[in-house]
Parts: structure tokens; C-alpha cells; sequence
């Protein structure tokens, strides 16, 4: 999907067949339980299944063909992948052009292989990008206390988990426990986070932009920064593995 490119609900568009469509749609969600790297267009096109057009199904079409040219492409995991989780958090603000909502990503990284991921438009419209990182995080965050209860009970204990965001006003924000008038809007629920950075269950760090591994679940990449990132992930061609 070009970068500069957004789907919207083609109101003046011909209609499509919506069995058809909608069995595509659930066919690819399927597969994103193990091919992360569509996870982001698979979900945008999943936004209109309940009045489908020509263009959003020859948009689907297009992940059919990257997928056939990347046959040999999954995830990778090694054998002697150290034991610690680090986890990445990202959002692109009012990214949906239709409502102007904001889209959270996250993935979490079990060493250097990759365990989980998320892509999702967030439920309420934020008035600022610090707000759509700081949703983001939160949702992040609740992930990371599901993943250290699961290893702990294979008996892995998990520390504090650095948390990585490229938002610095964000990452602050989580370290604020004074209510101002900046935050006083924000929903109560995403500011639990705060809660467990002081309690020691995570920590949030700052991260280059052009390292944010959750960047690829939030927009549509360049294709040189689409390849960089899915092979940061350690989504790889096997036909390149010695």
C-alpha cells in the first residue's frame, strides 16, 4: 500500500459480493496469527466488510499479491534467544481519515523473537499525538503484566520491562501523578499505567523513530522501511537464511 495513499468508504463506488468479501477478509486475519506483517492493511481493510466496494476488494487483492512473492517469508525464532521481554509502542495520530481516530500498535519481543503483536484503531478520538502514544502505551502496558504472569507460570520470573516509545512529552506523562489541565480529559482507565511504572512492572523509555518496531503496525511504510523493520522483527525470507 503506497505510503501516501488512504482508503475511505467509497460512497460512490460499485458494491461487491459481501460473502465473498468478508470470507477473504477472515481468511487473512487468520493468517496474521503467524504473518504479523499484514496485520496493519489486513485490519484496515476489515473496516469495511459491512458495505464493500470495488476498491477496497481490489485493495485486499493487493496483500494476496504480496503474499504470493513472499511465500518463503515467517517468523524466525533461535534457539538460544536470551530470556528477557522488551516491548515497543507506537501510534499514528488521526490516521483514519473517515473519523479522524488514532491507530495503536504494539509488539513484544521475548529476547529477539517476536511473541506478540497488536494493531488496532483506539476507541475514542485524541485531541494530541501525545495522547494517541500515551492510549497506546496503556495498551501496551496491559500486555506486558498478561506476558509476565504467563512466564511466571513456566516459572520465569520477569523484572521490570522496558517499554519503548518514541514520544518523549508521552513518556513523561506516565511519570506525572499531578492531574493538570493538559490530561484532565484523558480517560481514567488509560492512566493505570502509571500505577505500574511506579510499582516497578515497567519502565518507559525513549526510542528513535526510525527504530520503532511498532511503527509497522500503525501506517503504511516506504518499502525500504517496511523491509527494514519486518526484518527487525525477525519476519525473514528463509531462501536468505544460511
Amino acid at each position: 500500500m503506497p505510503s501516501s495513499c488512504y482508503m475511505d468508504a467509497d460512497a460512490v463506488g460499485k458494491g461487491v459480493d459481501q460473502t465473498k468479501y468478508k470470507g477473504l477478509i477472515g481468511s487473512l486475519l487468520y493468517l496474521t496469527a503467524s504473518r504479523p506483517d499484514i496485520i496493519f492493511f489486513v485490519c484496515l481493510r476489515a473496516r469495511y466488510q459491512a458495505n464493500p466496494k470495488e476498491s477496497h476488494f481490489k485493495a485486499a487483492k493487493r496483500i494476496l499479491k504480496y503474499l504470493k512473492g513472499t511465500t518463503n517469508v515467517g517468523l524466525w525464532y533461535l534457539s538460544h534467544s536470551p530470556i528477557h521481554l522488551i516491548d515497543y509502542s507506537d501510534s499514528d495520530f488521526a490516521g483514519c481519515k473517515l473519523d479522524r481516530k488514532s491507530t495503536s500498535g504494539t509488539c513484544h519481543l521475548l529476547g529477539s523473537s517476536l511473541i506478540s503483536w497488536h494493531s488496532k484503531k483506539q476507541a475514542c478520538v485524541a485531541l494530541s499525538t501525545v495522547e494517541a502514544e500515551y492510549i497506546a502505551a496503556r495498551r501496551c502496558c496491559a500486555q506486558i503484566l498478561w506476558l509476565k504472569q504467563q512466564l511466571a507460570d513456566f516459572g520465569l520470573k520477569i523484572g521490570k520491562v522496558p517499554l519503548l516509545c518514541d514520544n518523549t512529552s508521552a513518556i513523561n506523562l506516565t511519570k506525572n501523578h499531578i492531574q493538570h489541565s493538559r490530561t484532565m480529559h484523558i480517560e481514567i482507565r488509560h492512566h493505570f499505567i502509571r500505577d505500574h511504572v511506579n510499582n516497578g512492572d515497567c519502565e518507559v523509555k525513549f526510542i528513535e523513530t526510525k527504530l520503532q518496531l511498532a511503527d509497522i503496525f500503525t501506517k503504511p511504510l516506504p518499502k525500504e522501511r517496511f523491509l527494514f523493520l519486518r526484518n527487525e522483527l525477525g519476519i525473514l525470507d528463509s531462501q536468505n537464511l544460511s
